[in-house]
């Protein structure tokens, strides 16, 4: 489906401000919604909202289906009843502009226990009724991640992988399982609990964006952790050996980010176990993942083209090779099961294919057979050559223009480590006469045709290297970022807004929402 001309902001909900150690669901979450609309913004796009993994990657997250718990809102549990203004007091430990991501899911799990213990604790409560009828809708994923999590709890201490759980666990025995699982029923009810809350809090967000004609662009990694509840229940669905351990595993060959590579680790799919059963697995992970988002951007679209096998013995991403996706077979089960459920889903979900990396014309073929807008990065243009494309002049229409992602360095960063010569040509090309101003990108991003342009918050702010998201292969230090409502000022609003305005990216019909939803809310 054609994307229509909106612009928007790339911000991550952990960056957000907020008193607990890092962003969650709570006033600033609609603070930002409401600032979204006084620049005339009508894109949020969050990232991932799963929980995080290894490097506190929100793209190794345990699950494909469960929220972040560590997104959860305390205050409105304590507005439940099921926590005190005591228990939610900050830590003086927690950092303004960075996560620190052990102590913040110290406090955080821990304030959530004490809440379940309390719901759980009143069989009476009106919300009783309401968590159950949400396990019952979800049990097709929430029972098996809440097993999970529980018997990695039980099991996991000193490292312990799942395949290092009693066996008869590790191969999921029916009768060991039912017994395990009433066990540790209080602990697989409170992962239950957690994400109860999570999807209740994401909803009311995302209508409260979304009847101010605020859209939400969420993402769907292609890889999944290997240590997570989808390997394990799924375990013939992905490629391991005879002891159920990743065979090879997931990452790309040497490129812009890595001379050595990026050796990510992530088990890579049995592909013909998938269409065997007719890609159900990722068709509920779509309509998953189009519960919590207007738009979904797929992670490492040319993946499922063709993808870099590395076998799981080598430490670096060098000694991997191309192996053959699923291709079209995989985009058209998709788009029928979306098909039949337009009335579910609207007026058809959009869909955005992440096309970065080593882009070959078999990648750019299956993106345009399966009608996908792909992605066009501004600090990749200026290599000195005319028909680069991500240079503006080069876009299609239907594409997504960023000035930079989550995995590039702030714009500032990247000026900064361009030659004089780099530089020069960039002026050149911008037009600029003076200094340089990572305004000159937002401007040339908005101008642009491109269906999307789409502002990482770091741009907006002007800030550094220092203040990156994610360092591609660099397992410490990323995702820590946070900013503060001190940093923004009027004119950030004011300018983008003139931007959005003489751009023509200010949807009518969603502004007309938008103005009447503000001013009878």
């Amino acid at each position: 489906m054609p994307l229509q001309r909106h612009s928007g902001i790339l911000l991550h909900p952990t960056s957000l401000p907020g008193p607990h150690g890092s962003g969650d669901l709570g006033p600033s979450a609609y603070y930002f919604v409401d600032w979204l609309v006084a620049a005339s913004q009508s894109l949020w796009q969050v990232l991932p909202l799963g929980g995080i993994g290894p490097g506190n990657s929100p793209y190794m997250s345990p699950s494909a289906f469960a929220g972040n718990e560590l997104l959860i809102d305390l205050a409105q549990l304590r507005d439940a009843g099921w926590l005190s203004d005591a228990d939610i007091s900050p830590d003086h430990g927690f950092d303004d502009y960075k996560v620190n991501f052990p102590a913040v899911q110290s406090f955080r799990i821990s304030r959530l226990r004490m809440a379940a213990s309390k719901f759980f604790a009143d069989s009476r409560h009106a919300a009783q009724q309401r968590f159950r009828t949400f396990c019952y809708e979800a049990r097709n994923w929430l029972d098996d991640y809440a097993l999970f999590m529980a018997l990695d709890k039980e099991y996991g201490g000193d490292g312990k992988l799942w395949q290092d759980w009693p066996s008869e666990l590790a191969h999921r025995q029916p009768e060991a399982l039912r017994a395990v699982a009433e066990k540790l029923s209080e602990e697989c009810n409170f992962w239950k609990y957690c994400q109860w809350c999570f999807y209740n809090q994401w909803a009311v967000l995302k209508e409260y964006a979304n009847k101010r004609g605020v859209e939400i662009i969420g993402d769907m990694p292609i890889f999944v952790s290997a240590h997570g509840a989808d390997v394990w229940a799924n375990q013939q669905l992905f490629d391991l050996d005879d002891k159920r351990k990743p065979r090879v595993v997931a990452g790309v060959p040497p490129d812009f980010f890595s001379a050595t590579g990026q050796h990510w680790g992530n088990p890579l799919y049995n592909w013909p176990a998938h269409a065997k059963e007719g890609y159900r697995w990722w068709i509920d992970r779509l309509i998953g993942t189009l519960t919590l988002c207007d738009i979904v951007r797929i992670d490492h679209f040319r993946g499922f083209e063709s993808y870099w096998e590395i076998p799981a013995t080598s430490e670096t991403a060098i000694d991997g090779q191309w192996k053959p996706g699923p291709g079209l077979a995989l985009f058209t089960a998709l788009q029928n099961a979306l098909n039949k459920r337009q009335d579910q889903l609207g007026d058809g979900p959009r869909i955005i294919a992440e096309d970065l990396g080593i882009i070959t014309p078999e990648v750019t073929a299956l993106r345009q057979a399966a009608g996908l807008p792909g992605m066009r990065i501004l600090q990749f243009a200026f290599d000195g050559h005319s028909d680069n494309l991500y240079l503006p002049h080069n876009f299609e229409a239907n594409t997504v223009a960023y000035t930079g992602t989550h995995d590039n360095d702030t714009t500032w960063g990247w000026w900064d480590t361009l030659a004089p010569k780099d530089q020069d040509y960039v002026r050149r090309y911008l037009g600029i006469q003076g200094e340089f101003s990572v305004w000159d990108m937002i401007r040339v991003a908005s101008i642009s045709v491109a269906a999307l342009s789409i502002i990482p918050m770091q741009d907006v702010l002007g800030l550094d290297t220092t203040c990156r998201m994610n360092l591609p292969g660099c397992a410490e230090g990323s995702w820590e970022w946070r900013f503060n409502w001190s940093q923004l000022a009027p004119w950030h609003a004011d300018r983008l807004a003139e931007l959005t305005r003489l751009h023509g990216r200010i949807p009518t019909r969603r502004s007309d929402e938008a103005t009447q939803s503000s001013s009878t809310d």
